[in-house]
């Protein structure tokens, strides 16, 4: 069970990404969100990462 979200953000001549991303924690099985903000190239590679 993964959920994703990505909105764009814009600042100045930067154009950038943030990526959610749910993951499940090893140690008690709960789920946590894992947010990050990158460049928009990099959200494939941060999305299939475990």
């Amino acid at each position: 069970m993964a959920k994703k979200s990505v909105a764009s953000l814009q600042t100045g001549s930067k154009r950038l990404t943030k990526a959610i991303k749910m993951v499940k924690s090893p140690k008690t099985g709960a789920y946590m969100f894992v947010e990050s903000i990158m460049s928009p190239d990099q959200v494939n590679d941060f999305l299939a990462k475990n």
